[in-house]
C-alpha cells in the first residue's frame, strides 16, 4: 500500500492518479473480500491489544468528495471492532459558537484519547477546502492554516497519538453514477441534496485544493494516502490494510495485572 503514500516534499498530481487502481489484485473482488475479512480478523485482535494496553493513540482522517465513501469506509473497516474504544466524530458547518473560536478549537477536544481509534469524518482540512474553494475567508488566512495544522498534528504525534490521513479519490464519472443510483433508490435518496449538484461545479477548484493540502501537510509522521475508491471493496480493503499495518508496527501487547495473581482461587 505505499503506492499511495503521498511523500512529503514531493509534488501530487490527482489527475494522474487512477480512481480504479485495484493494486495488486487481479482476481478482482471476491479475492479482494476473501482478503479484507483476513484482514479484519488482525484488525480486531489489534484494537483489543491498543485498548488494553492504554497507552498509544490513533487518529484516522477521512476527506473525500460526496459520494467516495467516508461512511461506508467506517462502517466497513471499523464497524467490526469494539465501539468501546473506538469513536467517530464528523465536523459539519461550523455552528455560532465554534465560529466565535479559532478553527481548531472545536477538533482539539474531539481528538483520541489514550488507547482509542478516533475517526474524523471530514475534519480540520475542510479549513483549507471549504472555505478556501468558496472563498468564506481571504486567502491570506487560509494560507496561514496550512502552517497552523502541520504543527497541530506535530503537537498529537509529540504526544503520542498516531495519525492517518485518507484522500478517498473518486472519479468525477464514479460519482455521477453514484448521485444516480442515489436519486433512484428510496432507500438512499434522503442523502441526496442539490447542494451535491453545486458542489459538483467547482470539481476542479476542489482538486486543486486537495493536491495543495496533500503536498503542503503530508508528514512522516502524519501521512497523507490517495487511496483508488471508484472500486468501494478496494477502497475498504487499501485503508484496513495501512491501519492494521500501522497498528502492527507499534509492537502492542497486554498489560501485566496490577495485583500478583499466583495463588488466587475463584470459588
Amino acid at each position: 500500500m505505499k503506492r499511495f503514500l503521498v511523500r512529503p516534499r514531493t509534488k501530487m498530481d490527482l489527475s494522474r492518479q487512477n480512481p480504479r487502481d485495484t493494486g495488486p489484485f487481479n482476481g478482482g473482488k471476491k479475492e479482494g473480500l476473501a482478503q479484507l475479512a483476513r484482514v479484519t480478523e488482525e484488525l480486531v485482535e489489534l484494537q483489543r491489544l491498543l485498548y488494553a494496553e492504554h497507552g498509544p493513540r490513533l487518529l484516522v482522517v477521512l476527506q473525500a468528495m460526496d459520494t467516495a465513501g467516508k461512511d461506508g469506509t467506517i462502517r466497513h473497516v471499523f464497524g467490526p471492532l469494539n465501539p468501546q474504544g473506538v469513536q467517530v466524530r464528523s465536523f459539519k458547518k461550523p455552528t455560532p459558537r465554534e465560529l466565535d473560536h479559532d478553527y481548531l478549537w472545536r477538533v482539539h477536544p474531539f481528538v483520541p484519547g489514550r488507547g482509542e481509534i478516533t475517526i474524523f469524518n471530514r475534519s480540520h482540512y475542510e479549513d483549507v477546502l471549504v472555505v478556501r474553494v468558496h472563498g468564506l475567508v481571504p486567502e491570506e488566512v487560509w494560507r496561514r492554516r496550512y502552517r497552523h495544522i502541520v504543527e497541530f498534528e506535530r503537537l498529537l504525534t509529540d504526544e503520542g497519538t498516531t495519525i492517518l490521513k485518507f484522500f478517498l479519490h473518486i472519479s468525477k464519472e464514479e460519482q455521477k453514477e453514484r448521485l444516480e443510483a442515489r436519486l433512484a433508490d428510496p432507500t438512499k435518496s434522503w442523502k441526496f441534496s442539490n447542494a451535491d449538484l453545486a458542489e459538483r461545479q467547482l470539481w476542479p477548484d476542489y482538486m486543486t485544493a486537495y493536491e495543495e493540502v496533500l503536498n503542503r501537510t503530508s508528514a512522516r509522521l502524519a501521512p497523507w494516502y490517495v487511496i483508488p475508491s471508484d472500486r468501494k471493496w478496494f477502497r475498504n480493503l487499501a485503508v484496513a490494510t495501512i491501519v492494521r499495518d500501522t497498528l502492527q508496527s507499534m509492537k502492542l501487547h497486554y498489560p501485566e495485572p496490577d495485583e500478583d495473581l499466583d495463588g488466587i482461587v475463584v470459588e
